[in-house]
């Protein structure tokens, strides 16, 4: 398959090496020639010096063709409007876009941009490090409809099945860690002291996820 990076920092370099080494074909595109220094001497792909956000440098960059673009150069807008184009003028159905600002990151996931918060991300992993938060996000859809979370369990779930706890399908419990092993939950999966759950919850079930295990999670 053909990708096509659009940033040679660390970032785009690094991803567009490891694409290449999983025997994908990439073009990487940078503004700065002096960005191709990053990359690896036994680099083969096509390095292009360019805007992304340049339609004709997309098509150089064989955007018609591509299969994913990701758009991870320093700047926001840059990021945003080549990931517009992407997905607009080419169809490209895999595009993500690296955005700083968390605020704008989480607009864009609505309109259906894919987006990587680079600040938010790591201010949370940094968090959850430091004072063992007993929930976090995991994942969530471009349109952030549909999320996962990772909930430490309290005492009170100890002892209980998972299907005692899901409420008409509202939520469901898709996975555990236990100790140093994690594996995918049955109805009739325990929980244990300790053990951390992964649940997966759509929008409109958000309140019920926070009764049922006294935490405060929203959509905005």
């Amino acid at each position: 398959m053909h990708f096509v990076i659009v940033g040679c920092g660390r970032v785009g370099s690094g991803l567009a090496m490891e694409l290449e080494s999983l025997n994908h074909s990439v073009t990487i595109l940078d503004k700065n020639a002096n960005s191709f220094k990053r990359l690896s001497e036994n680099f083969k792909g096509t390095k292009l010096v360019g805007f992304g956000f340049d339609k004709d440098n997309l098509i150089k960059a064989g955007a018609k063709e591509a299969f994913g673009l990701a758009a991870v150069t320093s700047g926001d807008n840059s990021n945003i409007l080549t990931a517009r184009i992407a997905r607009e003028t080419f169809g490209i159905e895999n595009v993500v876009a690296r955005i700083y600002d968390p605020r704008r990151a989480e607009i864009y996931r609505k309109l259906g941009i894919p987006t990587v918060a680079t600040v938010s991300w790591t201010t949370n992993q940094v968090l959850r490090k430091l004072i063992k938060e007993s929930k976090s996000l995991e994942w969530s859809n471009p349109t952030a409809q549909l999320r996962m979370y990772e909930i430490a369990i309290s005492s009170t779930f100890v002892g209980k099945t998972i299907s005692n706890i899901e409420k008409a399908s509202a939520f469901k419990i898709v996975g555990v860690t236990r100790a140093t092993q994690s594996f995918v939950t049955k109805s009739d999966t325990i929980l244990q002291e300790g053990d951390v759950i992964y649940v997966m919850v759509e929008e409109t079930a958000i309140e019920i996820l926070n009764e049922t295990f006294n935490i405060e999670l929203d959509f905005n």
